[in-house]
């Protein structure tokens, strides 16, 4: 309801900007809470886990989507900078900033995970699966939406999205099977 007055090409942008404006509220809290240093990089290492401990795009969202949109860079290639980031970021803490792992739940989540990899990297293995596959289909979606006059259910491509589709579903499934088995849950932490 709050968007349909909203013109549909501006919906996306508004949506980005109110995203925009909650991560700026927690990285405004974490700072005032841990202080600036800290605060900061609870912030990144929080982002991090979206990113690497999630079978979905997420954390790589705030840029893959409105770099897509606003330049034209597929999902796929912004996806892959910002796994590179993100485990630049995490080794880089682990080396010369461990405490900054100690301020919030799902860092010391994060913490955990990357200190134990076997069989918590399992979780970044099947993230990673599921990040990609999702990026893949959302930059498919983008290419059907973006050329109407493609026949996508005619062509041949459509049988390999369905089982790329049904790949994704059995890497969700396992994610959330594993997450399970491992007793990983917010109770613990």
């Amino acid at each position: 309801m709050l968007f349909k007055s909203i013109a549909p090409k501006k919906q996306a942008l508004v949506k980005f900007i109110l995203l925009l404006v909650i991560l700026v509220a927690y990285v405004g809290y974490l700072g005032h809470e841990y202080g600036l240093r800290h605060g900061g990089m609870a912030a990144l290492l929080t982002w991090s886990f979206f990113v690497l401990c999630s079978p979905i795009a997420d954390g790589g969202f705030l840029l893959d989507f409105p770099l897509r949109l606003l330049f034209g860079i597929r999902m796929l290639t912004s996806e892959i900078v910002v796994w590179v980031v993100a485990i630049g970021l995490n080794l880089y803490c682990l080396r010369f900033s461990p405490e900054s792992f100690d301020t919030t739940l799902l860092t010391r989540l994060l913490h955990h995970i990357l200190i134990h990899p076997w069989p918590y990297w399992g979780v970044i293995v099947l993230s990673c699966l599921g990040t990609f596959l999702s990026i893949r289909i959302g930059d498919e979606l983008m290419d059907v939406i973006h050329h109407h006059e493609r026949e996508f259910f005619h062509s041949h491509a459509f049988k390999h999205e369905l089982i790329m589709l049904a790949f994704f579903v059995l890497v969700i499934f396992g994610y959330y099977e594993l997450i399970a088995q491992l007793g990983i849950d917010s109770g613990s932490w």
